[in-house]
C-alpha cells in the first residue's frame, strides 16, 4: 500500500508540469500569433484528430499491429538468447558483440533493404521492429542472470534441485524484475521504429499518415499522429507493468521503499 501511494505521489509534479505546459502552449499559439502551420494548439490538434478518426484508426491499427507483434517476437528471442548468452559463455562472446552492433545501424539504411526483401507488406515491419527492440531485452535478461547472488543457486541445489531447475525456476524468477525493466526500454520504442519505417515504404500506417499530412502541409495532423503513438506507448508500457505485477506481485517495487519510513 505504502508503495502505490509513494507511486501516486511521484506521478503528481510530472503531471502538474505537463498541464501547465499545455496551458502555456495553447495560450501562445492562440495569443501569440502563431501560424497553425508553424505550431498548432493542444485544441486545435485534439479537434483535427478527432475530425480524422476515421481515416486514422485504420492507420493506428496496422501500425499498432505491427509494433505489437514486433515487440512479441523481440520479446521471446531477447529472453532466450539472453539465458543462452548466460548459459553458455562461447556462445557469449560470438554473439554479443554482432547484437550490440546490429543496434548501432541507422534505421534509415536497412529499412529500404527490407522493403527490397519483403516489399511492402507489413510483415517487413515487425522484423525490424523486432530487431531493433532485441537488444535492450537481450542485455537485461543476460545482466540480471548475472546479478543474481549465488546463495540462492546454492539453497536450491543444496535441496535437490538440478540446474536446469534452478535456472528456470529460481535465477529467472530473481532477475524477473531486470528483464521486465529491458521490456520497458523496447516498449518504448517499438511504435515510433514501426512508424518510421512504414514512411520510409509501406501502404498503409502512422508513416503513410505522417508522409500525407507533411505533403500536404497540414501541421494538426502531424501533431495527431505524434499523440497516437504515444498513446500507443504508454498503453503498452501499462500492460507490462500489469504483467509484472501479476506474476510479481509488489516484490519488484519493494527495493524502492525506503526503510527509514518503517
Amino acid at each position: 500500500m505504502r508503495v502505490r501511494q509513494q507511486s501516486g505521489t511521484r506521478a503528481l509534479p510530472p503531471t502538474i508540469t505537463l498541464l501547465a505546459l499545455l496551458i502555456i502552449w495553447e495560450l501562445a499559439a492562440r495569443l501569440g500569433g502563431v501560424s497553425e502551420q508553424v505550431l498548432p494548439a493542444p485544441s486545435r490538434i485534439l479537434d483535427a484528430t478527432v475530425q480524422s478518426r476515421e481515416d486514422l484508426l485504420p492507420a493506428t491499427a496496422i501500425t499498432a499491429l505491427e509494433g505489437l507483434l514486433g515487440f512479441l517476437l523481440a520479446s521471446v528471442l531477447g529472453i532466450v538468447i539472453g539465458l543462452a548468452l548466460y548459459s553458455w559463455r562461447t556462445l557469449h562472446d560470438a554473439l554479443y558483440p554482432l547484437i550490440a552492433g546490429a543496434q548501432m545501424i541507422p534505421l534509415i539504411t536497412i529499412a529500404p533493404l527490407f522493403v527490397i526483401w519483403f516489399g511492402f507488406e507489413p510483415l517487413g515491419k515487425v522484423v525490424i521492429v523486432a530487431v531493433f527492440a532485441l537488444f535492450p531485452i537481450v542485455v537485461q535478461t543476460y545482466r540480471g542472470l548475472k546479478s543474481v547472488p549465488r546463495f540462492y543457486q546454492d539453497v536450491a541445489l543444496n535441496c535437490g534441485a538440478t540446474e536446469t531447475w534452478t535456472l528456470w525456476h529460481v535465477k529467472l524468477r530473481v532477475a524477473a524484475g531486470q528483464i521486465f525493466g529491458g521490456l520497458r526500454i523496447s516498449a518504448a520504442y517499438v511504435f515510433a521504429t514501426a512508424a518510421t519505417s512504414e514512411y520510409l515504404g509501406a501502404r498503409n500506417g502512422l508513416g503513410i499518415w505522417l508522409q500525407s499530412a507533411f505533403n500536404s502541409f497540414r501541421t494538426p495532423l502531424i501533431f495527431s499522429a505524434t499523440l497516437v503513438i504515444i498513446l500507443l506507448t504508454a498503453l503498452l508500457l501499462g500492460l507490462i507493468t500489469l504483467t509484472e505485477r501479476l506474476l510479481l506481485g509488489d516484490a519488484g517495487d519493494d527495493h524502492m521503499v525506503n526503510p527509514d519510513d518503517e
